[in-house]
């Protein structure tokens, strides 16, 4: 006799599945929490595209929201792998694991003191004895750098991962057509170049960019504003983001130098906080903006002695998208500025490569 098989004993079919399941959660992501995903997404799939110097902070607050173990739920999990480094192209060492992001006392700002602070940053900026690259030099410029990572959110508790702190070198050549970039464990091996013919702008200049600027604060500030007009949350943010980069991985005039903070000091909403730490754990005096959309305020640290550039560090100050205020998003520290003689060769080493 045959004998048919029970409706328990067949194989249910994906309508039946769908039938006598829950129904999965809703993992909403807005469009811009997409957009961030797919651009880093993509950037990763393609990692023989050169890496440049990072003349904006990165991707922001990707947020992954915890969900039931849903097709949705395990691509998420692929984005958290892809955003955080875990996997990799077989050409990058194993990028670090993302640490939960610091958190330090908010200080407020002040107006107070801005003016005579400005004037002892750009008095020390004029005095400075800047070296001027020649043909076939580079810029060196080697910091220690924190990131933000990524922004995990489930059902229980959000963190805010960051970058464990890393050594980045930087070369690049006076006409900004040639560089190398060494990130150990955020770039391949050995590092990756940096070449390039993109005509040289505020947005990506090179020294040889930066001598043609005007010295002048007031001429300088209103091509600040001209150039970046469109971009950011708003002009002074712009404004003040863009003189930043210039201070990170670049070498200027000295005369450039000092009309950049003075510039600066004239963007509304700047501020002098008293006491900021950098990167490398250097406590200094700040000068600081704060992004009304994100929340978050930039600070530009110098020695307080000195008035030398140490680093910059980026700190919450609003709660926004489960950031906790005082969680630090970024932080660096400008260990080394000078000018070698070849790609890849370090302060004291010109003549034996490197």
């Amino acid at each position: 006799m045959i004998r048919k098989k029970s409706r328990r004993e067949e194989s249910l079919d994906h309508a039946e599945l769908a039938r006598l399941l829950p129904a999965p959660g809703d993992p909403h992501l807005s469009l811009d929490r997409h957009l961030l995903l797919e651009e880093h997404l993509m950037s990763e799939i393609q990692p023989t595209a050169p890496a440049p110097a990072p003349s904006r902070r990165p991707a922001r607050r990707v947020l992954l929201i915890g969900v039931p173990v849903t097709a949705a739920a395990l691509a998420g999990a692929f984005a958290f792998t892809i955003l955080t480094g875990s996997g990799g192209s077989g050409t990058t060492a194993a990028t670090p694991p993302p640490v939960e992001a610091p958190v330090v006392r908010i200080e407020p700002g002040s107006t107070a003191q801005l003016a005579s602070t400005v004037e002892h940053i750009a008095a020390a900026a004029s005095a400075s004895k800047t070296p001027e690259p020649g043909p076939g030099q580079y810029i060196y410029v080697k910091s220690k750098v924190s990131y933000l990572s990524v922004l995990h959110t489930d059902a229980d508790k959000s963190k805010t991962l960051v970058q464990p702190l890393h050594i980045r070198e930087v070369w690049n050549s006076p006409d900004g057509k040639q560089g190398w970039l060494d990130e150990p464990g955020y770039q391949p091996k050995g590092g990756i170049t940096l070449n390039s013919d993109v005509e040289r702008s505020l947005n990506g200049p090179s020294y040889d960019y930066l001598k043609t600027l005007p010295t002048d604060p007031d001429a300088l500030l209103k091509k600040i504003y001209k150039e970046t007009k469109g971009q950011g949350n708003s002009p002074a943010q712009q404004a003040f983001t863009t003189v930043g980069d210039l201070l990170r991985e670049q070498l200027a005039p000295a005369k450039l130098n000092a009309a950049l903070y003075r510039a600066a000091a004239k963007i509304p909403g700047v501020v002098v906080v008293e006491h900021a730490k950098d990167a490398a754990g250097r406590e200094g005096i700040a000068l600081a903006h704060v992004d009304q959309q994100s929340g978050d305020r930039t600070e530009w640290i110098f020695d307080r002695k000195t008035y030398a550039y140490l680093g910059s560090r980026g700190v919450q100050v609003k709660q926004a998208e489960d950031v906790k205020p005082g969680t630090v998003l970024e932080y660096t520290a400008v260990l080394e500025r000078a000018v070698v003689d070849a790609q890849k060769q370090r302060p004291g080493a010109q003549g034996t490569g490197a």
